[in-house]
């Protein structure tokens, strides 16, 4: 009988982390892959998870996601040793205290929050259609705001806030496209708000007091992953556990296709991929 694999981005801290630690509790037999972008950082959560756990399949993948390069080198690695992955969990995330460019020199929150789970989704598709029936859960946020065509990256007006919003709506326009797509393949493609102002290094780091905790983030996240409620859910946006409506500009076919090939060109895929 084969195990499930399961792959959590950004699961060094925070929710991400408590996700990880969660599912290996829950899932013993289960795969957990993690990814982080500092190794020291990883190499320690790997041996925390399985101590706490007592489950010995996790896995440190190490990339940086302001670098799409290292996305693609990630999931080249993931596949070369996972035929199948069952529950992809896009989770890393950069926040309104990011700096405002990345290793590739392009708007960190645009490239981490949306192009990162773009390229790294598409690319491990071979996998996730092969396990099916199977999940893709895209951690979004609350704060949304229409895409800003005309300046995608924001060289005119910076603004960490909107660049932020920005991304988080790309994120779940991009759950929508990916649920259409994947409708006949017995594959479900859902966003969420995992909670607002969490206790989290990004909230600390943004100068807001958080209202919240990181386990109630978590809990939200793996109901999206696990829950049998959802088992036939597709191409919806939930806050927390409900399910909800996201920002207007996400239900506009027109704008999505604008940015399906704004992805497309800037990840370097092809429409046909």
């Amino acid at each position: 009988m084969s195990t499930q694999t399961i792959f959590i981005t950004g699961a060094t801290e925070g929710i991400g982390k408590i996700v990880a630690l969660d599912l290996a509790i829950q899932k013993k037999d289960a795969s957990i892959l993690i990814h982080g972008r500092n190794k020291e950082k990883l190499d320690k959560t790997v041996d925390e998870i399985k101590k706490a756990s007592s489950n010995q399949n996790i896995v440190g993948y190490l990339a940086d996601f302001s670098r799409l390069d290292d996305v693609r080198w990630l999931a080249k690695d993931i596949l070369s040793k996972h035929d199948t992955i069952d529950i992809l969990i896009n989770n890393a995330g950069a926040g309104f205290a990011a700096p405002r460019y990345g290793k590739d020199k392009t708007e960190t929150r645009f490239t981490v929050n949306y192009l990162a789970p773009f390229l790294l989704t598409n690319l491990l598709l071979p996998a996730i259609k092969k396990a099916a029936p199977s999940r893709i859960v895209n951690v979004s946020s609350a704060g949304q705001s229409p895409i800003h065509f005309d300046d995608i990256m924001f060289e005119k007006n910076f603004d960490g806030v909107a660049t932020y919003t920005q991304s988080k709506l790309a994120l779940v326009m991009f759950t929508i496209d990916l649920a259409e797509e994947l409708k006949n393949d017995r594959v479900t493609v859902n966003a969420l708000h995992p909670g607002t102002y969490l206790d989290t290094g990004m909230v600390r780091e943004s100068g807001i007091k958080p209202q919240g905790t990181a386990q109630s983030g978590a809990d939200a996240e793996i109901f999206l992953a696990l829950s049998s409620e959802l088992e036939n859910v597709s191409g919806k946006y939930f806050n927390v556990k409900k399910e909800s409506r996201a920002n207007a500009q996400a239900y506009d076919a027109d704008a999505r296709k604008k940015l399906r090939d704004i992805g497309l060109r800037l990840t370097g895929l092809s429409s046909s991929s």
